[in-house]
């Protein structure tokens, strides 16, 4: 037997075998940091498994989300590694944007500096967490060394005309001097000033992303490592459409031919419903109309306050003004009122809407407010039936509505009276109660009437078209990427603006732009764009004096590829040939809050890497998994304003009834009773979160990470409950202390697995049906909570097991050794320390196998039989495996409660199944 190395903490002289959580982890650490364990190269000969949990953005402390997140990947990664992967998982800082500057303004420092305070601090934290992360790949992206490569990357876009300006109407908020995200727009008001946001028209960057939104939605079919629930919501994102773009000329106030408005619809069956138009405030008919007419004008004007986004518009009141402008039909010639309205954008479609408010929800909620007129021109399934029973009887009936309407095939199955009725109550509930927005039969439509939607799109198609009125087009939801953000704390654009040569990018040999870090920052202007010094520079191209852009970059451009930037450290260019041995990721994992907007540009930004050369690949991820949140309860005061006063729930004192749930709280400090609010995400607004540190302090970090792998399926949310902690806490405690009783019985002899009693077979089977499940709860399923506890009964049953013979305790020692690599993923620094305590040498236990299943182990000598009579379970019988039939069948008889049942009746016959039951049939 090994002697136990030095470095095994020493536990106190009241307890020897007392758990210590936090000298063995420092110990732990200590040895990983000085081997250097988790740096990688790309020389290894084993298989690559490249492994990412989202990086975190450096607000100061880590929260049990991060802590979640990232002992998920981290029990993957050491699972791989122990599997004989050669496995990288990197760390890095998400350290651009927004909160940044907010702290900065309350705090009165510069972005930079709180910045690289933070990622300091939070980097001891995840070093405290024991995750087996390769520090020597970390970068923090407000590094200039890593924002060059994106500069570089968008001068080269800007060549293949991949990344334009235009102007595109934005929230803008005329106090902070500002563009606002749709978020930060609160009831029309900015969300920090409170000042009336504005629409403002400015020029913005953009990426072509829409030039990849086919093979963007084509790819989500190569995904099957993906959720289904993200690849559906990536779907409905780029919005894929197949319709008619339609021209309608117009007359203006006076009668006069104007401009025609061009309008994209998926329904053209709906076509003949159509009663007015809708422009957008900022479409060119809408200013025509501002021109004549000064009401027309103080509305667009109005429009111009307000949030941009298509949730606002969904929820906000529809509100409109009639331009004076009609437009014409095109197959009726009716005139059609066109108005400026508050729900159409100038960014989406063409900016104008053909009007069906029969078949269409906002346009029925903006005809019912404005009193336009609904012709309902698609018929339900009972409404088309009834219509053909009407033709019948259109001769003698007097109702004009059925003349106008029945033209279909009669059926004998209906009364006409109650026929007309379906279609006039149909009718009515449009008017009255909403629109009818499935697809049916056309009626109330001339020569398309008793066309499906199919027929109908086809035909009015190809009638338009022939007379040049209408264009088929493919449409995509998916609106080009802009990326320009009016904020200091960013990446710098890489563009120069010339008088004499317009936009003109910096040269890729003077890159980077370097973003100045030494400022004040007040928030109410950025410091670039109030320092001439650094504006001032000449122009590449003609030498003349120009100035640089003082947008900055959005914060999703360096979250876009910085997983690829981790398999190349100190390349020169973005990447180099060591991305394509790393690449794709092979599990990523992050939040499903993230499914659109970052796994989006994700995907899109390496096909950008992939057609500059840089990646082989078509996707940067193979797997992903998305984990649940972490929740807590919450605990508030109501203010003399009815404003809420959250309270940490470490301050509160909890009241519980017999069966667990809450019945009061207070707050310690004072003994007065507090508010018990919902569970909800743990979250700074709620101040529900709980500080990883502090738990580490008080119970270890591997019984955080335990806790936070056990509470609940990783998928799904885990509600925070310290009682849980401590449950975890107990669990390792009784391990550490039989691995302690065990090895203090001195060398144990070699396992013969041919001289095993029963028991011992029984506790060997045991094990290694553990470690089948624990092998594919960790690998395939990534259920790590099952894993636990199937390594939870299995300590139970070696605790129940109390042989000490020289065989008893080679099982014995066979199964703590496998418990303690089965645990090392989930409990790395206990698992250290113990594989000493069991006589190891200290080592890195990565660099060992993972336990594999005996499958001689797993057979068994004998098997339990049920056993029927008459379809009745009456007892058990157990007989060796692979009994013959007779066997089993003689035993089942001469069961005694087996053969009470079978006094005084004939058996007729017996059935064997074998492995599983014996059913006796009797009379």
């Amino acid at each position: 037997m090994h002697a136990v190395s030095s470095q095994v903490p020493t536990a106190s002289p009241n307890d020897p075998h007392g758990y210590e959580p936090h000298a063995l982890e420092a110990a732990a650490q200590r040895f990983w940091d000085g081997t250097r364990a988790f740096e990688v190269d790309e020389a290894s000969a084993k298989p690559k498994y490249y492994c990412l949990s989202m990086l975190p953005y450096p607000s100061g402390a880590l929260h049990m989300g991060h802590v979640r997140n990232y002992t998920i990947g981290d029990v993957i990664s050491r699972y791989k590694r122990m599997t004989g992967h050669n496995v990288l998982q990197p760390m890095g800082w998400d350290a651009f944007g927004l909160p940044a500057e907010n702290a900065a303004i309350k705090n009165h420092t510069a972005p930079a500096k709180w910045t690289r305070a933070n990622i300091a601090h939070m980097r001891e934290q995840l070093r405290q967490m024991g995750y087996a992360i390769d520090w020597s790949r970390e970068f923090a992206t407000c590094d200039p060394d890593y924002y060059v490569h994106e500069q570089r990357m968008f001068v080269r876009l800007m060549k293949k005309g991949l990344a334009y300006r235009k102007n595109s109407v934005v929230n803008w908020d005329p106090v902070d001097q500002t563009v606002l995200a749709n978020e930060q727009v609160i009831d029309g008001r900015g969300w920090r000033t409170g000042a009336l946001v504005e629409k403002r028209e400015i020029p913005q960057w953009f990426l072509k992303i829409t030039d990849y939104a086919q093979e963007l939605l084509d790819g989500l079919d190569r995904l099957d490592g993906w959720p289904d629930a993200v690849k559906t919501m990536q779907r409905n994102w780029i919005g894929r459409s197949e319709g008619l773009e339609i021209r309608f000329d117009v007359r203006d106030a006076d009668g006069n031919a104007a401009d025609p408005v061009t309008a994209y619809t998926t329904r053209p069956d709906t076509l003949m419903g159509v009663t007015f138009l809708s422009v957008a405030a900022e479409h060119p008919l809408a200013a025509a109309a501002a021109r004549a007419d000064k009401d027309v004008a103080a509305f667009v004007e109005e429009l111009r306050r307000g949030g941009v986004s298509e949730a606002e518009l969904e929820t906000q009141e529809k509100r409109g003004m009639f331009t004076g402008h009609h437009a014409l039909h095109p197959i009726t010639g009716e005139e059609l009122p066109v108005f400026v309205a508050n729900f159409v954008l100038m960014a989406y479609g063409t900016g104008a809407v053909m009007a069906v408010p029969a078949h269409d929800a906002r346009d029925w909620e903006f005809a019912h407010a404005h009193g336009l007129p609904m012709k309902p021109v698609v018929a339900s399934p009972a409404v088309r039936d009834a219509l053909e029973e009407m033709r019948r009887d259109v001769a003698g009936n007097a109702n004009p509505m059925t003349a106008a309407l029945a033209k279909s095939p009669a059926l004998d199955a209906y009364d006409t009276r109650a026929a007309v009725q379906v279609v006039e109550d149909f009718i009515a509930s449009i008017q009255e109660q909403g629109a009818y927005t499935e697809r049916g039969t056309l009626f109330n439509s001339g020569e398309f009437d008793g066309l499906d939607f199919d027929q109908a799109f086809e035909a009015i198609a190809s009638r338009l078209e022939a007379e040049g009125r209408a264009t088929r087009k493919v449409n995509f939801r998916l609106r080009d990427w802009g990326v320009s953000r009016q904020r200091y704390w960013g990446c710098p654009i890489p563009v120069i603006y010339c008088d004499a040569c317009g936009a003109v990018p910096v040269p890729e040999d003077q890159l980077p732009v370097v973003l100045p870090e030494d400022v004040e920052f007040s928030g109410v202007a950025s410091p670039i764009k109030s320092d001439p010094e650094w504006r001032r520079t000449s122009c590449p191209q003609c030498g003349g004096a120009a100035e640089r852009e003082t947008d900055t970059f959005d914060t999703f451009m360096e979250s876009s590829w910085y997983y690829a930037r981790y398999t190349s450290p100190g390349a020169a260019e973005q990447v180099d040939a060591r991305a394509n041995q790393w690449l794709p990721v092979d599990q990523y994992i992050g939040g499903i809050e993230h499914a659109i907007l970052h796994l989006l540009y994700f995907r899109f930004y390496h096909k950008l890497l992939r057609d500059e050369g840089l990646v082989a690949s078509d996707e940067p991820a193979r797997n992903l998994f998305t984990q649940g949140m972490v929740v807590a309860e919450t605990f508030y005061r109501e203010g003399p304003n009815g404003s809420k006063e959250w309270i940490s729930p470490a301050d509160v004192e909890v009241k519980r009834d017999e069966r667990g749930r809450i019945s009061g709280a207070v707050l310690r400090a004072d003994g007065r009773p507090v508010h018990v609010g919902h569970v909800e995400k743990m979250s700074k607004s709620k101040n529900n979160g709980v500080d990883p540190r502090v738990m580490v302090e008080r119970y270890g970090a591997d019984t955080v990470r335990l806790f936070s792998m056990f509470a609940a399926p990783p998928e799904l949310s885990l509600e925070w409950n310290e009682s849980g902690v401590e449950g975890m806490a107990r669990f390792l405690r009784r391990f550490w202390r039989e691995v302690h009783a065990h090895a203090a019985g001195g060398p144990v002899p070699a396992l013969d697995t041919a001289a095993l009693d029963p028991a011992q077979k029984t506790l060997r089977r045991q094990l290694h049906q553990a470690i089948t499940k624990v092998g594919d709860d960790y690998d395939r399923r990534h259920a790590f909570n099952t894993a636990i506890a199937a390594l939870m009964e299995l300590l139970n049953h070696v605790s129940r097991f109390n042989d000490e013979s020289d065989q008893g305790r080679a099982v014995k020692r066979e199964a703590l050794e496998a418990m303690v690599l089965m645990l090392n993923p989930v409990t790395p620094h206990t698992s250290h320390a113990l594989w000493q305590v069991l006589g190891h040498p200290e080592t890195l236990l990565e660099d060992l196998s993972f336990p594999r299943p005996d499958p001689a182990a797993l057979e068994k000598d004998a098997v339990t039989l049920a056993v029927q009579v008459n379809g009745k379970l009456r007892g058990t019988i157990e007989v060796p495996a692979g009994a013959a039939r007779e066997e089993a069948e003689a035993a089942a008889l001469a069961e005694p409660n087996v053969s009470k049942f079978l006094d005084g009746l004939t058996v007729r016959k017996v059935i064997v199944v074998p492995g599983k039951i014996v059913n006796i049939v009797a009379g």
